[in-house]
């Protein structure tokens, strides 16, 4: 039930992906409300401190996510060839685009030399700095990358629910009930 098996997602990988999400979706959704904060707003520096808290603690459960799916069983996929094709793309694009919404996010925040506090409770440091433009360009990398993958994972949503509701396909299922682990996967 903690594991995933070939017919279906396991504990640990169903909330890596739900968690994520979650907190995927409310880093945007933050960042996109502290861009219209104004100086003297009383989040003006509380929101970028929460929002970088987070991404570094998401990108460490990200680390620890890839680590998790590098030694466990992929379930298979459902669909046409094209499908599980476009789905296993539309994975590859998903962590290539967080990791490179995460990276460039530690670039804006260390560009003047200064670790990253995590809530107090450590500091991530500051390993890159000092860069001509870092703060600047990564900024850029940051918002296009962030927009692509709320786009990305829009198109996985819908396509979870085309699984789900066109096709009945237990794809969905799958990642919501770790018990649903059945050889014939419709419902």
């Amino acid at each position: 039930m903690w594991r995933n098996t070939q017919h279906g997602w396991g504990v640990i990988s169903i909330l890596f992906h739900w968690l994520s999400a979650l907190t995927i979706i409310g880093l945007f959704i933050l960042g996109w409300w502290m861009t219209g904060l104004g100086y003297y707003d009383p989040w003006y520096n509380q929101g970028p401190w929460v929002h970088r808290s987070i991404g570094i603690l998401l990108l460490l459960a990200t680390a620890l996510r890839i680590a998790w799916r590098l030694v466990q069983p992929t379930p298979k996929a459902e669909g046409s060839r094209i499908e599980r094709f476009a789905a296993h793309a539309g994975h590859i694009a998903l962590y290539l685009l967080l990791l490179i919404v995460m990276v460039s996010g530690y670039l804006i925040s260390t560009a003047n030399g200064r670790g990253i506090s995590v809530f107090g409770w450590f500091e991530m440091p500051a390993l890159l700095h000092g860069l001509p433009n870092q703060a600047s360009l990564a900024g850029d990398i940051h918002w296009y990358s962030a927009l692509a993958l709320m786009l990305i994972a829009a198109g996985h949503a819908l396509a979870a629910f085309k699984h789900h509701w066109l096709d009945r396909h237990a794809t969905l299922v799958r990642m919501i009930n770790p018990s649903h682990r059945s050889k014939n996967n419709a419902h």
